[in-house]
């Protein structure tokens, strides 16, 4: 064989005897997605080359030529012009062929003390790793978009609820800051994920490591990684850091589920607490009168697609013996489909959040409903003595009571109230009132409009 990628099996074409069938090259290529690791492959070969030079495994001479053949691929990928090959399976022998195209034998002698195994786990480290900084970059973004709304609407009052019925009155800017608590531990799951991702993989070789003298710790260094992968057989075939990574994910689109789901209710006419700008939503092709919120729609269905990712990840590495698995070539689209859809969902929601247009009224008028300060006229009870129970079972007659008047209890007389329990006394109207019952929560993690103002301002310390 005179050249040898003249095929689609040059690396390891002598054991076989007939070329690979063009049905499995389809089948099996991976380069038409992998091909986004492309930088990162050249990264992390450069530090290759320049350790093995280090360790008198190739010549001055081979590290220049293969850094300035690989500056050359990283010019012609930048600009569009690199012609990728299907028949050469993957991105990694793509580049490897241009670079023997370039350099000669010095581009050769670059695989040496190293696998695709562990050159393509080591590719997806060193993407994943910079794709989980720009993620927290965004997640930020949303929180400090959540907090300016809830800093203006911190003494807004809306109903809040349990099993979507009213429960008690609540501050609107309380209610935006329970999102930015989620997705702050959203943030602090990736960071905490990222210190896993950061190991390196290169020098396990295909799985037993190499019997070339190499410094697996010098190509850390170079790569950024806080240390090595400390065992070859795991850190060729295990995929868990992308799972966990997957974890967290689907974790945070569960949470932009949860506030799309909101979103499309307080949007709804029949609620009507909220509007979304216009460019965030779309007509009907026969409803002339409709605006409807597709983004919070569409992130609601994604999050399915996104936790389908995880489920075929977990589903990918459940079965595998050690060490290395062609089923690991499906570890990527995966992958690069639960980056893509979280980092989208992530930047048009902290716009379409900035934009909301809350109509207070409308909320007020909605918390006024239901008897959402029955629980403050307990807590009253309870003040004046009687136990929280019999509290609690006068405070529902009450409830029956002013439900068959078709009233709130705030507008039952005081001697209606007085019928249910005695203790009562002039002064309770006051804890009856939207406000009263708001700003009596007044603790860490209460929806007192001052509590509010202050975990704001904790979170944007927390921000920087």
């Amino acid at each position: 064989m005179t050249d040898q990628f003249a095929k689609k099996t040059e690396a390891w074409s002598g054991r076989f005897s007939e070329p690979v069938s063009e049905l499995v090259k389809r089948y099996t290529a991976s380069v038409g997605f992998d091909q986004r690791l492309a930088l990162h492959d050249i990264r992390g070969s450069l530090a290759h080359a320049a350790m093995l030079h280090a360790c008198g495994l190739i010549s001055a001479d081979d590290l220049a030529a293969i850094e300035r053949g690989m500056a050359q691929i990283r010019d012609e990928i930048e600009q569009g012009r690199f012609v990728w090959q299907l028949d050469l399976e993957d991105v990694h022998l793509n580049i490897e062929k241009r670079l023997t195209e370039l350099v000669g034998d010095a581009g050769k002698r670059l695989h040496t003390a190293r696998s695709r195994n562990d050159q393509v786990a080591t590719d997806i480290r060193l993407w994943l790793r910079d794709q989980i900084d720009a993620l927290v970059v965004l997640l930020a973004e949303l929180q400090r978009a959540l907090l300016s709304v809830a800093e203006r609407h911190a003494d807004t009052i809306m109903p809040g609820f349990t099993h979507l019925q009213v429960a008690q009155p609540i501050s609107f800017g309380h209610h935006l800051m329970a999102y930015v608590e989620m997705f702050s531990r959203d943030a602090q799951r990736l960071t905490d994920c990222r210190a896993r991702v950061n190991r390196l993989p290169l020098g396990a070789a295909a799985l037993a490591g190499t019997s070339y003298p190499i410094d697996r710790e010098q190509v850390a260094r170079a790569l950024g990684f806080d240390g090595v992968c400390e065992n070859s057989l795991d850190a060729v075939s295990d995929r868990d850091f992308a799972i966990e990574f997957c974890a967290a994910a689907a974790l945070v689109m569960t949470h932009v589920s949860r506030l799309s789901e909101e979103l499309v209710i307080w949007m709804s006419p029949r609620v009507g607490f909220i509007d979304l700008p216009d460019r965030f939503c779309t007509g009907s092709s026969i409803m002339p009168q409709k605006k409807n919120p597709d983004v919070p729609e569409l992130a609601r269905g994604k999050t399915g697609r996104v936790t389908g990712h995880l489920v075929s990840l977990l589903t990918l590495m459940k079965g595998q013996p050690l060490a290395y698995n062609k089923d690991n070539q499906e570890d990527k689209e995966p992958l690069f489909d639960t980056v893509d859809t979280l980092e989208q969902t992530l930047r048009i929601f902290a716009e379409m959040v900035a934009g909301i247009e809350v109509r207070p009224e409308r909320m007020r008028q909605a918390a006024a409903e239901g008897f959402s300060t029955a629980t403050d006229l307990a807590d009253y009870l309870v003040r004046r003595g009687l136990p929280f129970r019999d509290a609690h079972e006068a405070v529902a007659r009450a409830v029956r009571h002013a439900a068959d008047q078709g009233v709130d209890l705030s507008a039952l007389p005081l001697a209606s109230l007085q019928r249910f329990a005695p203790e009562i006394a002039d002064d309770v109207f006051a804890a009856l009132t939207l406000e009263g019952s708001v700003g009596s929560r007044n603790h860490i993690g209460g929806t007192a409009p001052v509590q509010v103002r202050a975990a704001i301002a904790r979170a944007r310390t927390r921000l920087g």
